[in-house]
């Protein structure tokens, strides 16, 4: 008899419902965290040799609250002090059973994984931690970092929220929706680095993409009121649905202007155009709506020649108005070039050499490189490639830029 896999999926929906138990019943975020994760492990150990207990989340409870009980208990004897409180907090929580139904604290721990005395990095590791279940060792490989690194930033985040003194509450009015903003920020990123890796070997890490998706999912379902939160799940399912088309068969990068769309996710992209075209019809258009409303244009096109950029470049320029910075202004161009030239979308990035945050940035020179060649200045146009090869951490884009460097160099040699 086979040995049933463990339920990955399960745990890490499950975790962050029972990390939330644990910090609103006995605060001290990081020892809970911990606790937790221990929990899991226990689970992923046992449950495939005894089966998924009936009330898994129960049972996750209860080993997680044993663990911690048994931390404090470790800490008191060692004080010489208070050895039973632990024992009567124990005994005063109320059993996996007698939880409330249909309570749910994950969005409540996003938040709190997103306190604004977090670094942005501190932000996406602990919310992939607490919120994602994932390990360390699986954060550490995603961003290409020893597990030991990986392990003390997170370390340091809890600490940091220790320290701020917070608590594990819904921020008040005035702060929810600058906090809001910020859970959206961190997984968005969260999204990006999977979708496109800043650096390594690999184009993608799928278990990121997937996770920032589950989540988005979970914060929808949480808030399906607002707009914002829609617009971002749209925008990652838009994108994601790309994702078997972005490589050949040589496992090159594959540019969008030149991807097979018969590989593309319809069924992705169905949901995700619903979801913008419906929030669009009740939400104030936002930064991620916007941007999935692009995503869709794309998506609806039945080839590149077919794209309606005139309707693309009036939605990069809104995204300017709502979110000025120098990466939409820098799409902008693009779409610029497509709809009045090459030589109009040079003249903005132009402009956006001046700006100190893309000087060294690979995109801004695979953009000018994209324009040159369109402009038919092909020896600009390698030495951009080049450029922006050389500036890049990401093999596949390298390899790409090297390529698209190379076929400018055969057919013009000098």
């Amino acid at each position: 008899m086979t040995t049933p896999a463990v339920p990955e999926d399960l745990l890490r929906a499950l975790a962050p419902q029972v990390l939330g138990t644990l910090v609103r019943r006995h605060g001290q975020f990081d020892a809970c965290e911990d606790a937790v994760q221990e929990a899991l492990l226990a689970a992923a150990v046992q449950w495939p040799e005894q089966g998924v207990p009936d009330n898994p989340r129960g049972w996750l409870l209860t080993v997680a609250t044993r663990r911690l009980t048994d931390l404090w208990r470790s800490e008191h004897a060692r004080r010489g002090r208070e050895a039973a409180v632990a024992v009567e907090e124990e005994r005063a929580a109320p059993a996996p059973d007698e939880e409330p139904s249909g309570r749910d604290d994950t969005l409540t721990l996003l938040f709190l994984c997103c306190h604004p005395a977090l670094s942005e990095s501190s932000q996406v590791a602990l919310t992939l931690r607490a919120v994602g279940g994932l390990t360390t060792a699986e954060i550490a490989r995603a961003f290409l970092v020893p597990e030991a690194t990986m392990a003390q930033r997170i370390s340091r985040a809890k600490a940091t929220i220790r320290k701020a003194g917070a608590r594990f509450e819904p921020p008040p009015p005035g702060e929810r929706a600058r906090r809001l903003g910020a859970v959206l920020h961190v997984l968005y990123l969260i999204f990006n680095e999977g979708y496109t890796a800043s650096s390594g070997p690999d184009l993608r890490r799928a278990d990121l993409t997937a996770e920032a998706i589950r989540l988005t999912r979970d914060l929808r379902a949480l808030l399906p009121g607002n707009g914002e939160v829609t617009g971002l799940l749209a925008l990652m399912l838009l994108t994601d649905a790309r994702r078997a088309a972005r490589t050949g068969p040589d496992g090159l990068l594959v540019p969008l202007a030149e991807q097979d769309r018969s590989r593309w996710d319809r069924a992705e992209i169905e949901e995700g155009v619903a979801l913008v075209t419906d929030a669009l019809t009740w939400s104030p258009p936002g930064l991620y709506q916007v941007q999935a409303a692009i995503a869709a244009v794309h998506a609806e096109a039945a080839g590149d020649a077919d794209t309606d950029w005139p309707q693309i470049l009036a939605l990069y320029r809104l995204l300017s108005h709502l979110a000025p910075n120098p990466m939409v202004t820098l799409n902008e161009a693009v779409a610029t070039a497509m709809v009045h030239g090459p030589r109009a979308g040079l003249e903005i990035l132009d402009g956006l050499a001046a700006d100190g945050r893309l000087t060294d940035h690979h995109r801004l020179a695979a953009v000018r490189a994209h324009l040159l060649e369109r402009d038919g200045d092909r020896s600009a146009a390698r030495d951009a490639y080049r450029r922006a090869a050389r500036l890049t951490t990401s093999l596949p884009e390298r390899r790409y830029l090297e390529t698209r460097a190379a076929r400018l160099n055969e057919s013009d040699p000098s």
